[in-house]
């Protein structure tokens, strides 16, 4: 059994069959998506149900994204929560149109779905899967405002901007890279510091590849840091913007 992790897709659904297919995963792999399903290209619908059938068939984790909130907000009507002119601008649009002959059967089946999501995933190994991360000093189960799990940034700002050669005994060294062993997270696409593969900075890695945007998908194995990218999206969906 391996356990993989998968960032960002964004309505990539073609993407994620490819990344599936490269890493050779068999029904006995688990893998653990870290979410933002949705918003980008045209395909978020399917990509639901696609996830909603591959967990009949072998373990997945799902983990909650700020868009995956963002699409249960809409289809539970709750605009209230939503800033519709900023959600269109960063993919939401492209959503909002591939629902139009989505029937009400299945939106309720995605509504359940999005529903189930998980803030955060911890194994056993003391590794934290979580999309975009956490900001009390004691970890995430002292959070106290839970939508920070889908959208901090400040994680992984920390992480980036830290000294290598500062000691993991050193005062000054951030607490929250030092209560889990690894931490896995998206949310914050690694091609912003012009990377195209997994990044890892202090116990963080960013798996987030850009594919809502030019980037590719991209799964990693978890155990052996191996990883396996898709196409670049634009070639995937060559009529597409995406949230280019």
């Amino acid at each position: 059994m391996r356990k993989f992790v998968l960032g960002d897709v964004h309505g990539g659904l073609k993407a994620i069959h490819q990344v599936l297919e490269k890493a050779n995963v068999s029904q006995k792999d688990i893998l653990i998506f870290l979410g933002d399903f949705v918003d980008g290209w045209s395909e978020s619908p399917a990509v639901l149900d696609f996830l909603i059938e591959l967990q009949k068939k072998q373990p997945c984790v799902f983990i909650r994204g700020n868009h995956d909130e963002l699409l249960l907000d809409w289809l539970l009507g709750n605009n209230e929560n939503i800033d519709e002119k900023l959600w269109f601008q960063h993919g939401g649009e492209a959503t909002v149109k591939s629902y139009q002959n989505i029937n009400s059967v299945t939106k309720e089946k995605h509504i359940d779905f999005l529903k189930s999501l998980q803030d955060y995933y911890l194994d056993d190994e003391n590794r934290l899967f979580i999309h975009a991360g956490f900001t009390n000093m004691k970890g995430v189960e002292h959070e106290y405002f839970k939508p920070l799990f889908y959208w901090d940034r400040t994680l992984w700002e920390t992480a980036l901007a830290l000294d290598n050669n500062l000691s993991k005994e050193a005062i000054t060294y951030p607490n929250r890279l030092n209560i889990y062993k690894e931490i896995y997270i998206g949310h914050t696409p690694v091609t912003k510091i012009n990377e195209t593969i997994p990044v890892n900075k202090a116990c963080v890695w960013n798996v987030d590849t850009g594919a809502a945007f030019k980037g590719k998908l991209t799964i990693m194995d978890v155990n052996t840091k191996e990883f396996w990218q898709s196409d670049s999206l634009p070639e995937l969906y060559p009529n597409e913007k995406g949230r280019n």
